[in-house]
């Protein structure tokens, strides 16, 4: 299941390649490609590496729907509402600046992702992602990455229980201090949500296929913490990747450090 590479930029070369070749088979068979993504530092090697080839080749990318795992939320007027998408630290600006624009931007208008195939959980009705999940036939491919100080994964904190969906999380200071390295926009600790919207640990364990990246020394316990079991470890969220029915864990050498 773990597979060593000798860098972060070989993980996503290596990742890349195989998502690409997943979504052109759903494109040549008439069917949309549902890929989880996450947001943040550890999926970046991927994502420009997703930048670089689908540009190269000019490939279609019409069908695939952007699955996001999670967004910040505010509370207002007793209730929650997501971040405001022009917040540099959100969720939704990570996913149209670093994913969107960048992967559209070397295509022509009918191979680009259309807005309507971005998904975000909504905080007025969380249970309806996994329904939508669901009807669209499930996610085919999740991407994965741990937090580092607690394994977290999404916005599941330890605790996260293993039947868990999607929902409003409160988010313990480990998770938004890993956050606050992740988005420096932040400024302080302070300025960091006190809670998001994330799917549960079902959610992802009901994915087709999965990939966990975990790369630098600061990954390093994370994955000591990973591959010491071979199934969900509450304590530790991101062994949901045990769970996944097709799974694999990728690691640079700087991670791998005591393996």
């Amino acid at each position: 299941m773990l597979r060593v590479f000798d860098s972060p930029a070989a993980i996503g070369e290596y990742l890349a390649e195989e998502l690409l070749g997943r979504i052109e088979r759903a494109r040549a068979a008439g069917a949309h490609f549902l890929l989880g993504c996450p947001t943040g530092r550890s999926p970046r090697p991927l994502y420009d590496s997703l930048t670089r080839k689908i540009a190269a080749a000019t490939q279609d990318i019409s069908h695939v729907i952007l699955v996001m795992m999670d967004e910040y939320v505010t509370e207002s007027g007793g209730g929650f509402q997501a971040a405001p998408s022009d917040a540099p630290w959100s969720c939704n600006h990570f996913t149209q600046a670093e994913m969107v624009e960048r992967w559209n931007g070397g295509l022509p208008g009918e191979k680009r992702i259309e807005q309507e195939n971005v998904w975000f959980p909504d905080p007025q009705d969380p249970s309806a992602y996994d329904d939508k999940i669901s009807d669209a036939g499930g996610i085919d491919f999740f991407i994965l990455a741990s937090g580092a100080s607690d394994g977290h994964v999404g916005f599941n904190p330890p605790g996260s229980p293993r039947q868990s969906r999607t929902r409003i999380i409160e988010l313990p200071e480990s998770t938004r201090k890993d956050n606050l390295q992740t988005f420096p926009a932040f400024g302080s600790l302070a300025s960091v949500p006190t809670h998001g919207i994330s799917v549960g640990i079902a959610t992802i364990a009901a994915a087709k296929e999965a990939a966990m990246l975990l790369w630098g020394k600061g990954k390093a316990r994370s994955l000591a913490r990973i591959v010491a079991t071979s199934q969900y470890d509450p304590a530790w969220p991101a062994t949901v990747i045990h769970e996944c029915p097709q799974a694999r864990i990728l690691s640079d050498a700087d991670a791998a450090t005591n393996q």
